[in-house]
């Protein structure tokens, strides 16, 4: 299993992934993320609620924080170019 990397979640958590700097975007790479899923009901904004390696290590966030993981996508973020 590769190591973990050392993310600052604290700077990206709540940002929307198309507004990430270039330097940001390729810190990331490779990183999963959680975006609320789009229904008529809620229509979230396009944001970031919880960051790891995995989906799994997202899914530990957003339940740690009271949020329905079934409620979000997981996106693997790619680099930008």
């Amino acid at each position: 299993m590769p190591p973990i990397r050392s993310v600052d979640s604290a700077r990206i958590l709540g940002r929307c992934p198309d507004r990430l700097s270039l330097a940001e975007q390729i810190e990331l790479t490779g990183m999963t993320v959680a975006l609320e899923l789009y229904t008529p009901e809620t229509v979230p904004l396009r944001r970031i609620d919880a960051i790891g390696e995995t989906a799994e290590g997202c899914i530990a966030q957003l339940a740690a924080h009271g949020l329905d993981p079934r409620r979000f996508e997981f996106v693997v973020l790619k680099p930008p170019f």
